[in-house]
């Protein structure tokens, strides 16, 4: 698994754009603009968001349940916010 650190970039109200596969063959998350997620997880019953606000959570440092997906919950382009 790869996972870029994010740390820096925790910031309470900081917004993220991501753009993410699913049903990959790897776990890792690429900083860039936008964020680069890759998860394993099928984009049904959304398996594949917790897959990726779990993983971001990861990156950045902070708890799971401090992301919010505000755009993009059936799109591969997504926008999560920390609060």
């Amino acid at each position: 698994m790869s996972v870029d650190d994010l740390s820096a970039r925790a910031i309470p109200g900081a917004s993220f754009v991501l753009r993410v596969t699913p049903k990959a063959r790897r776990v890792a998350l690429e900083d860039g603009d936008p964020i680069r997620v890759w998860v394993t997880e099928a984009p049904e019953d959304g398996k594949a968001n917790a897959a990726v606000r779990k993983l971001l959570a990861k990156a950045l440092g902070v708890a799971p349940s401090r992301l919010e997906l505000l755009r993009g919950a059936t799109s591969r382009d997504k926008v999560f916010q920390l609060d």
